[in-house]
């Protein structure tokens, strides 16, 4: 049995899915197996898998459901103890899994192993992502403060993270009703209760900046996560307040954006936390300005300038 188990799910990723699993078979750490779910995929995905004649490849499909189910289909057919994630349009420097296992082995009592990651905004331009004050860029252990420590940018990266199979399912592993942000709700019940251990090295780059994301479809088109599941915990951590309130700013304006100001109000109205001016000035321009404000956002990334409004 393999030490650990990648669940990569794939939908539509033809173009860029020969590179990503290249760059785990590239890994310094070799014992490994690799599940790779296709989620229904109209394209050439599936095809291009099925070229890869190594046998620590299982490959599975299931018609079109989701990010969520097709992970949690992985953690399903996964035969090891850990378990790490990665995206189909990201990828592995190949000290990836290295790291993540030392980091494992160094402080074994925590229920998520995380490395850090890259950012890649646009074509010759990737970022190095730091954390907020709380740990400084060498840091490397048991993370003081996990939702501190996230405000800037998330601690929790899924495509550079490293989870015990058992700690997946005491959480009941990705919800498959929520359709955008799966991921962070399940880091965030993990995060919670658990230690979380950071590494020093940035071993994955995030392709932000590749057609045809999620990330890319309007909010209105979403369903996202309840934030009331996490009211008694916001109570008794404030970290975990900021953290989150973050996520009701970052929805609230996109609602705005998309033109529905129910919605927004409807998360504005739960957050405690300071909002930026910025932002504040930012929720009270009309749609049309917003709008014109966001193509630009986009613009200046395609150039590699980019800013958040949130912080």
């Amino acid at each position: 049995m393999a030490i650990v188990s990648i669940v990569i799910p794939l939908y539509n990723k033809g173009f860029i899915i020969h590179k990503t699993i290249k760059s785990v078979l590239e890994q310094t750490f070799t014992d490994f197996e690799i599940v790779i779910v296709n989620d229904g995929s109209t394209d050439s995905s599936f095809e291009i898998v099925s070229k890869f004649s190594d046998k620590r490849i299982l490959l599975v499909q299931q018609e079109n459901k989701g990010a969520a189910a097709a992970r949690n289909l992985g953690i399903e057919k996964a035969t090891s103890k850990l378990i790490a994630f990665l995206d189909a349009d990201d990828f592995w420097y190949p000290n990836h899994l290295e790291e993540l296992v030392k980091l494992y082995n160094d402080f074994p009592n925590c229920g998520m192993y995380c490395n850090r990651f890259q950012t890649k905004i646009a074509k010759n331009k990737t970022l190095n992502n730091s954390y907020s004050y709380s740990i400084s860029d060498d840091f490397r252990g048991i993370v003081p403060d996990f939702f501190e420590t996230s405000l800037i940018n998330r601690v929790a990266f899924s495509s550079a993270i490293l989870i015990s199979k058992e700690v997946l399912l005491e959480n009941n592993g990705f919800n498959i009703n929520v359709s955008s942000g799966q991921d962070v709700e399940l880091w965030t019940k993990i995060g919670i209760t658990n230690l979380v251990a950071i590494n020093n090295k940035s071993t994955v780059i995030y392709n932000f900046d590749l057609p045809n994301s999620l990330a890319k479809t309007a909010i209105t088109k979403k369903t996202l996560m309840d934030f009331s599941q996490f009211a008694a915990a916001e109570k008794e951590n404030k970290s975990l307040k900021k953290f989150l309130d973050i996520y009701r700013l970052e929805y609230a304006l996109q609602f705005k954006i998309a033109g529905s100001s129910k919605q927004s109000q409807f998360y504005l109205k739960d957050i405690t936390t300071k909002i930026p001016l910025k932002t504040k000035i930012l929720l009270r321009l009309p749609v049309t300005f917003l709008r014109f404000f966001l193509k630009i956002k986009h613009y200046l990334k395609r150039f590699g300038i980019d800013f958040t409004v949130y912080h």
